[in-house]
């Protein structure tokens, strides 16, 4: 178990995914392929008159008594409304003003104090829900299998799994010695870990190549900077070595005592790679390289093979490798290719030579074969040729075979390549639209490929495949409790046909029987950035809103990688736009295809597709009777002009920097925040973490400030920040679908629908 179990693709040569978590990416970028516990419940006299009292020498106002929301009738709740403290802010002889601009005061306590309130306006607003969210919290919950475990992988000797404890929050992770008939051996049961924190992450679980000791990082914050700690396996005790600051991961030299890890700088970006020796004083670590390009970020990992390690320096655009054998902890790394404009490339080891998924002169990327001993470009020669209709997205290699996976006409494919004689074929998932991807396959010797799979029907499923009999094992299919049976759903695959004439594909799934009138609920989801491809895959808690007579469906926007690489470069920087159009046209085809109604319609996405659903109401408020906004990063152009927040000057190739007038005028004419203005907007429910490391709490929160200080309707908008947590939401297995069951509530509230 080299690498996190936490992400089986980290160790993947991906095309066109390198680089950090992007901003608002809810996976990691080399694996793209995206609460409510208020407690306020007082009556609105109340609520008016402790606002009053006490909010606005705070920044903290209520809403005069004409602004209350029209719904729930029975408790017409007043809104806070944050105090405007104008600031101009001027760039290129443009100014604008943002009055909001105050609530960045993390440690301000009219910050915090203000929070709250929206906080307690969103528990009162959505009290009349409370049943159904507990209702749906349970239903969700219910389908879960509490004693799950993981299909177990073999490394080095040992087969690796997790399992779930009843009850339990957390994962236990594991291993046995030579098969699963072996004693267990409990490598970290992070029930025992996160007691008394409030937000418990463990991630980039490595042992040693000897077996002996276990590397893993911790973050107690849901800051995305995490401590690595060490375990002896053998005698179970916990190291003094403790590494602030760093990614939580770590890999090993070959001589099961030295590690290389990447750290932290005070915008997040992992910058410098550094060297430790287990059991003496991280004061005396070494650096082996730093990254002084701010538009790049710096990560380390051991070749599958085990033989090397690798640095890596990567921006949106452009990749450099150095290498260094494992066995040579002490020495120098060498550069494998220098970085160029536009050129990105991975690699991976297998023999005596480099393995390269690469752009040069192949938009959808190739792949190249180089000896270890001569590895620059010139060397190169081709081993996959670049094609028009297929992206390559990545490889994995084994002693006698290579598995290639491919994006051809929206869908993965998985592809066998013998190695000897070049022989190939395909697998065949035999749906209509489906989310497939290779697995963990630790070892180079096998003739088994792991792989994961699932569909808008078929749950999560890990297959084993014998690449020579053309077999294939179900070795664990995700158990969904409550008596779900497949057969009573339907999935299917439409393209709607955007106002430039492309064609942009539509993944839906809906209970069988459901008529096709236009009285249906919809929830359309969207997320159309960084090259992310948005697969069709089983989630059991959507499950709750198609028995109650939604359809889903997920837009396969511009922005994401879905039909090749050119898909993904017509959905950024100044074609950012089309992001936005595609789902407005797809929204538009749904409707006249009479799946739905505008009445009817509800629009969902977090992160960057926050932006596009910020974008898209901005745009067409018209469209929707709802929207879900999680942690939107929706203040464009004013994060984009700001260096010192995690992110933004690695994204520069995504989006744009605005430094340059050019993407400065084309940012601010979409940008969600600054272009809010008079009119009416679908009621919206809008979600924050007040440690988000991607998209930071005052995002959303000057958003829906100038949504409600602007808006001309009597539609709902509510914000939940989560207090204790970041990015990702709350930790724990279970804690997490409190917001599920809020954000159903929320929707199935406007849909009518109130049990």
């Amino acid at each position: 178990m080299r690498e996190d179990t936490s992400s089986t693709e980290a160790k993947k040569i991906y095309s066109g995914t390198r680089g950090p978590v992007g901003r608002g990416s809810l996976i990691p970028r080399r694996e793209r392929g995206a609460r409510l516990y208020g407690i306020f419940a007082a009556g609105p006299a109340l609520v008016f008159l402790i606002l009053a009292l006490y909010g606005c020498h705070r920044g903290i106002c209520p809403a005069p008594p004409e602004t209350q929301i029209a719904k729930p009738a029975a408790e017409r709740i007043v809104p806070p409304v944050a105090q405007k403290i104008p600031v101009e802010l001027t760039t290129h002889g443009h100014t604008r003003i943002d009055e909001y601009f105050w609530l960045r005061e993390r440690e301000n306590p009219a910050v915090t104090e203000y929070l709250a309130a929206e906080n307690e306006y969103t528990a009162a607003a959505m009290k009349h829900t409370e049943s159904l969210q507990e209702k749906l919290f349970e239903e969700i919950v219910g389908r879960i299998s509490q004693d799950d475990m993981s299909a177990p992988y073999a490394d080095n000797g040992y087969y690796y799994y997790t399992r779930f404890e009843e009850g339990k929050e957390y994962p236990v992770h594991c291993r046995r010695k030579g098969g699963m008939e072996a004693p267990e051996e409990v490598l970290l049961n992070v029930n025992e870990m996160a007691e008394g924190h409030e937000y418990y992450s463990v991630a980039g679980l490595s042992v040693s190549p000897d077996n002996g000791m276990l590397a893993f990082g911790v973050d107690t914050v849901s800051r995305r900077r995490y401590t690595i700690h060490f375990k002896d396996l053998g005698t179970g005790a916990i190291l003094e070595d403790r590494i602030p600051d760093t990614t939580g991961r770590a890999a090993w030299a070959g001589d099961s005592r030295t590690v290389f890890y990447a750290v932290k700088d005070e915008t997040l970006r992992p910058f410098r790679i550094a060297r430790h020796v287990t059991g003496t004083d991280v004061s005396l670590d070494t650096t082996v390289f730093e990254e002084t390009d701010p538009t790049f970020n710096a990560g380390v990992q051991r070749s599958k093979s085990g033989r090397y390690i690798f640095v890596t320096s990567h921006s949106t655009l452009s990749t450099e490798y150095r290498f260094l054998g494992a066995d040579e902890p002490g020495g120098e790394f060498q550069v494998l290719q220098p970085r160029e404009a536009n050129h990105e490339y991975d690699v991976d080891h297998l023999g005596d030579s480099f393995y390269i998924v690469t752009n040069l002169g192949a938009r959808n990327f190739r792949l190249m074969k180089t000896p270890v001993s001569k590895p620059l470009k010139e060397n190169w020669t081709e081993v996959i040729a670049h094609r028009e209709d297929v992206l390559l997205q990545g490889i994995e290699l084994f002693e006698r075979w290579m598995a290639v996976s491919e994006r051809h006409d929206g869908l993965t494919r998985l592809r066998i390549i013998r190695l000897a004689d070049r022989s190939e074929h395909y697998l065949d998932f035999g749906e209509e639209t489906y989310s497939a991807r290779i697995g963990e396959n630790m070892e180079m010797d096998s003739g088994l490929l792991r792989f994961e799979y699932s569909s808008l029907t078929t749950p999560n499923s890990t297959y084993e495949y014998d690449m020579e009999t053309k077999e294939k094992r179900l070795v664990k299919r995700e158990k969904v409790l409550g008596g779900f049976d497949p057969a009573g759903y339907e999935s299917r695959r439409l393209y709607a046909e955007a106002r430039d004439g492309a064609r942009v594909p539509i993944s839906l799934v809906y209970r069988k029987g459901v008529e096709m009138n236009g009285e249906n609920p919809l929830l359309l989801y969207g997320y159309g950035s960084y090259g992310a491809s948005m697969d069709a895959y089983f989630r059991s808690n959507l499950l709750s809103l198609l028995d109650r007579g939604f359809v889903y469906a997920i837009a396969h926007i511009r922005g994401g990688q879905e039909m090749g690489r050119s898909w993904y470069e017509d959905g950024k920087l100044l074609n950012k736009k089309n992001t936005f159009t595609d789902f407005i046209d797809c929204a538009e085809f749904l409707c006249s295809e009479k799946f739905t109604s505008p009445e009817k319609l509800f629009g969902m996405g977090g992160s960057a597709g926050g932006l596009l659903v910020g974008a898209v109401v901005n745009m067409r408020p018209d469209l929707f009777r709802g929207v879900v906004a999680a942690v939107p990063w929706v203040d464009v152009v004013t994060t984009m002009l700001d260096s010192s927040i995690p992110l933004t000057t690695a994204e520069y190739d995504e989006w744009g920097d605005p430094n340059d007038k050019a993407y400065y005028d084309y940012m601010l004419s979409y940008s969600p925040y600054d272009n809010v203005r008079a009119a009416d907007y679908p009621a919206m429910l809008v979600t924050a973490g007040f440690h988000d490391s991607q998209v930071q709490y005052w995002e959303p929160a000057k958003w829906v400030a100038r949504l409600r200080a602007m808006k001309t309707d009597g539609d709902v908008v509510l914000l939940h920040t989560n207090m204790g947590a970041g990015h990702g939401g709350v930790s724990g297995r279970f804690r997490r679908f409190r917001e599920t069951a809020l954000q159903y509530a929320f929707l199935l509230d406007l849909a009518g629908i109130r049990e």
